[in-house]
């Protein structure tokens, strides 16, 4: 098997449209969902050492729809499974080697976008994987986000969703960030805007960066999933004719919640090329109390999920 290639980001930013993409290049096994090992099997399974637990896990995850789409035999999976697994990440290799391998391919993607906060421990456990971490302008995430009902704000402030949302954004972009500087030549970095605007000159660089073959005009022949028809939050737009998901904040985000949400991160949001609006001003108070007490509920909840 050639090394496998995980799709990190924040939600909402375009991991499966990149992952439409590079499935309709071809060369990868067709697996249309996320196995979330590292953010949910894990912490509910607990150590997969412990064969009592592996049993519990394969009796759940043989109902679940990953392994509905999985194309396996469960019997032959399951023993795998019970024989060879020790962790999250042996159970995804078994997995996933053994889709590509049903498939007659040699490679493999897993487009979990919250595997951002563990991209060191999987190349540890993945020596040979490439990590690609699309970005995307976080007022179109946040809205996207709060759409779906994903933001979830603290129970007192619920009206600050979208702000929440922001901080969110900022967490996990980057902590990737960070990390993926540790890993050298085995990150890169995608913009969700330049995916969308240029796709050739994009999947012609990011093919490289993989060692795979992305033609775009071989992708659009083949147009699987969201390629063909988009995975927006925003059916609306998409059935009146107007749908554009770049830039879609400047008409649908409140101005008033803009002004604290670029206050909350402003600063980083023009580091990464996305300036702020300018849209008003609030309290210095208000916005560094927000961003302190999101920015220590997520890194508990992470905490809270590994430990």
């Amino acid at each position: 098997m050639k090394g496998p290639v995980f799709i990190v980001g924040c939600p909402r930013s375009g991991t499966s449209f990149l992952y439409h993409l590079m499935l309709s290049a071809g060369g990868f096994a067709e697996f249309r969902t996320q196995m979330n090992v590292y953010d949910v099997l894990e912490p509910i399974y607990g150590d997969l050492r412990v064969l009592a637990n592996r049993r519990r896990m394969m009796k759940d995850w043989l109902q679940s729809k990953a392994f509905a789409v999985s194309g396996l035999e469960a019997g032959e999976i399951e023993k795998k499974v019970l024989a060879e697994c020790q962790d999250g990440s042996g159970f995804l290799r078994l997995v996933m080697e053994s889709v590509a391998t049903r498939q007659g391919v040699d490679r493999w993607i897993d487009s979990t976008p919250t595997n951002a906060p563990h991209m060191l421990r999987i190349h540890r456990d993945f020596p040979r994987a490439k990590f690609v971490h699309i970005i995307r302008d976080p007022r179109d995430v946040a809205l996207s986000l709060d759409k779906r009902g994903w933001t979830r704000p603290l129970p007192w402030d619920k009206q600050n969703s979208l702000p929440a949302a922001g901080v969110y954004w900022k967490w996990i972009v980057s902590k990737a960030r960070a990390d993926g500087k540790l890993l050298g030549d085995a990150y890169n970095e995608v913009r969700y805007e330049t995916l969308v605007n240029s796709p050739h000159q994009s999947l012609k660089e990011l093919g490289k960066f993989l060692d795979h073959d992305l033609d775009y005009d071989r992708i659009q022949q083949v147009s699987i999933g969201s390629v063909k028809n988009p995975l927006t939050s925003f059916s609306e737009d998409l059935q009146s004719g107007t749908f554009m998901p770049i830039g879609r904040w400047n008409e649908k985000f409140p101005a008033e919640k803009l002004a604290l949400f670029e206050a909350l991160i402003g600063d980083y949001m023009g580091e990464l090329g996305y300036p702020p609006s300018k849209a008003g001003t609030v309290s210095k108070l208000l916005a560094t109390g927000t961003r302190l007490t999101y920015g220590a509920f997520y890194e508990f909840k992470q905490w809270a999920k590994i430990n």
